[in-house]
C-alpha cells in the first residue's frame, strides 16, 4: 500500500481526499495545525500529525517514507491577508517552500493546491491557463509564488510537482464561516446560501447578484488530485480546475431557494470594493491530460450540500 502525505487533511478539500485515498486502499498521513480544520472531518485509519508546515522538523517528519504529497494547507481568507499579510505569507508561501524541500530529501510526487486568484482580474474569459496572471490579493500572490517554487523544486532539485488552480470548489463539510470560497471574493457564497436558504432567513446579496463564477464540486477537485498524483511529469505543469460553466450568484440564490422549498428572501447590499465581475476557467487542458469526465453538476451538488446540512442540525 502506498502512503501519502496530505497537508491540511482535516480541512473542506483535504478530508474528501483522505476519503478517497483510504477507499482505495491507500496509507494516509496528515500534518494539520487544526487553526481552521477539523479531527471530526477524518476517516478512521488516519495517522495524524499537528504541526506547522512552515515548520521545517515537522515536515520532515512528515514527509518521511511518503510516496507522495498533496499540499492542501493553506489560509485562504483575503481578509486575513490583508491584516496580517506576513502570517498568512508564512503560511502561504514559506510552507509550501517547507515543504517541497523536505520532499527533495525523498523525492517524492507533489500536487499542490495553486488557485484561480493567480489570474486576479483577467478580461479573456473564459480563463485558460496561459493567461495573464496578474493577482489581486496576498493570498493570489502567494499561490503564484508557489507555482514557480514548484518550478524550482521541479527543474533543480528533480521533484515531481504539479499545481492545481482551483476555482470556486464547494460541497459537504464547507463551513459557511469558512474564508475559503472568498478567494476570488465571493465568500463562502454556497455554504451562506444553503444554510440561511435552507433555514428560512434572508441572504444578502452584494452589488446586483450579477457577478458570475465557476462553481466546481469538491468530488471532481478529488478526482483531479488523484489524476495528477498519477503523472509525475517533469515540466512542473498547472491546470485550471473548474467545470467551464458560469452561474451568476443571482441565479444560485434561485435555484438554492427551488431545491430547498423555500422562498427566496434576499436584499441587494452596496457592491464590495474591488470585487471580480466575472471568473470562468477554461477546462479543455484538465479533460485532456487528466482525463476529467463531465463535472456534477450544479443543480445535483447544491442538493447534496443542502441534504448534508439538513442531516447535521
Amino acid at each position: 500500500m502506498a502512503l501519502y502525505l496530505v497537508t491540511g487533511g482535516a480541512g473542506f478539500i483535504g478530508s474528501h481526499l483522505c476519503d478517497a485515498l483510504i477507499a482505495r486502499g491507500d496509507r494516509v498521513r496528515v500534518l494539520d495545525d487544526l487553526s481552521t480544520d477539523h479531527l471530526s472531518n477524518l476517516p478512521p485509519g488516519i495517522d495524524f500529525l499537528k504541526g506547522d508546515i512552515a515548520d521545517p522538523e515537522a515536515a520532515a517528519k512528515a514527509t518521511q517514507d511518503v510516496d507522495g504529497c498533496f499540499h492542501l494547507a493553506a489560509i485562504a481568507s483575503v481578509e486575513r491577508g490583508v491584516n496580517d499579510w506576513t502570517g498568512t505569507h508564512k503560511a502561504n508561501l514559506t510552507g509550501a517552500i517547507t515543504i517541497f524541500d523536505a520532499l527533495r530529501r525523498t523525492g517524492a510526487p507533489v500536487v499542490y493546491a495553486s488557485s484561480a486568484a493567480v489570474y486576479g482580474d483577467c478580461q479573456t474569459i473564459p480563463i485558460d491557463e496561459t493567461a495573464d496572471r496578474s493577482p489581486l490579493s496576498a493570498y493570489g500572490a502567494d499561490k503564484l509564488g508557489c507555482e514557480l517554487h514548484a518550478r524550482v523544486a521541479s527543474h533543480v532539485h528533480g521533484i515531481p510537482a504539479v499545481g492545481l488552480r482551483f476555482f470556486n470548489v464547494y460541497g459537504p463539510r464547507q463551513d459557511p464561516k469558512s474564508p475559503y470560497s472568498g478567494v476570488i471574493s465571493i465568500s463562502g457564497v454556497i455554504s451562506i446560501f444553503c444554510q440561511r436558504i435552507g433555514d428560512g432567513a434572508p441572504i444578502a446579496i452584494f452589488g446586483d447578484g450579477g457577478q458570475t463564477r465557476d462553481f466546481v464540486h469538491v468530488s471532481d477537485v478529488v478526482k483531479a488530485l488523484l489524476a495528477a498524483m498519477a503523472l509525475k511529469p517533469t515540466d512542473a505543469p498547472v491546470f485550471n480546475v473548474c467545470t467551464g460553466q458560469a452561474t451568476s450568484v443571482l441565479d444560485l440564490a434561485h435555484l438554492i431557494a427551488d431545491l430547498a422549498g423555500k422562498p427566496l428572501n434576499h436584499s441587494f447590499q452596496p457592491p464590495r470594493a474591488g470585487e471580480i465581475r466575472h471568473s470562468l476557467g477554461n477546462p479543455a487542458r484538465l479533460r485532456a491530460t487528466l482525463h476529467a469526465a463531465d463535472p456534477v453538476q450544479l443543480r445535483t451538488g447544491l442538493a447534496g450540500v443542502l441534504a448534508w446540512m439538513a442531516a447535521s442540525r
